[in-house]
């Protein structure tokens, strides 16, 4: 009897679960014509790594982290003065070349000259232009400028510091040009189109801002059954950071 009463206990306590939970404990499809959320992300469209592309000495760095660049800044300046001197060195060879080979020119209109003479001074002087252009190349990689505008994540390296070619010096990013990052359900492209407007409330600063689908991810994850998407917020806002996150509310359109 006490078996009896305790399956039927048990069956009427399922039967009441089932009646009373949320739809939302189920896979139900959006409640159209009303707002559904998920969370973003803002980040940066631009991050990079600045390295150096010569051996050299840094004379001095500009900035720290956390500091405002602009476009074409300098940020490094490295010690040159060796790729200067080489530089100077193959211009005077180049002078050198180029007057040997203006004077063969000359002496082979009178015949005084043999064409391999010839020959090998103009390409002596097509050798010491290269050169001239491979040292020009080298002094220009004695300051590094800002590729965009932005602000300084990391800095890798110290004033007086050697560097060899390719070591980290300075990580950016583009503060100024931020997109959302959201991770929304798969069946959400069955409504959700690229250009369709949203509102994000953004935690740190607490204000919502408009803003506009951008693109969709290449693929749906598998497990999670979510879809990669990214998002324009309209407008100009300075007080948004890469790395702050909020809630982005979508409008669900109708069937």
């Amino acid at each position: 009897m006490r078996i009896f009463l305790a399956k039927t206990l048990l069956a009427i306590s399922i039967v009441t679960l089932f009646c009373t939970c949320p739809f939302s404990l189920f896979a139900a499809e959006p409640d159209w014509d009303n707002e559904t959320n998920v969370r973003a992300l803002l980040v940066p469209k631009v991050e990079t790594v600045l390295s150096g592309e010569i051996a050299a000495r840094i004379q001095s760095i500009t900035v720290d982290i956390g500091d405002a660049f602009q476009e074409g800044e300098e940020l490094i300046l490295f010690d040159c003065e060796m790729y200067r001197a080489e530089l100077s060195k193959a211009r005077a060879e180049l002078a050198e070349a180029d007057k040997t080979h203006e004077v063969n020119t000359r002496l082979e209109s009178f015949k005084s000259v043999s064409e391999l003479d010839l020959a090998v001074s103009a390409t002596r002087m097509d050798r010491a232009k290269a050169e001239v252009s491979l040292r020009e190349a080298q002094v220009a990689k004695c300051i590094i400028k800002a590729p965009f505008s932005g602000r300084v994540l990391k800095r890798q390296a110290q004033p007086y510091e050697y560097v060899a070619p390719g070591q980290p010096l300075l990580e950016l990013i583009d503060n100024v040009h931020l997109s959302l990052q959201l991770f929304v359900p798969s069946k959400w492209v069955r409504w959700l189109k690229p250009k369709d407007r949203f509102t994000v409330w953004i935690d740190e600063t607490r204000k919502k801002y408009a803003a506009r689908v951008s693109v969709f991810g290449a693929r749906v994850d598998p497990v999670s059954q979510t879809l990669e998407i990214r998002a324009e917020i309209e407008g100009r806002h300075p007080e948004l950071l890469a790395g702050m996150s909020g809630t982005a509310i979508f409008k669900v359109r109708g069937k």
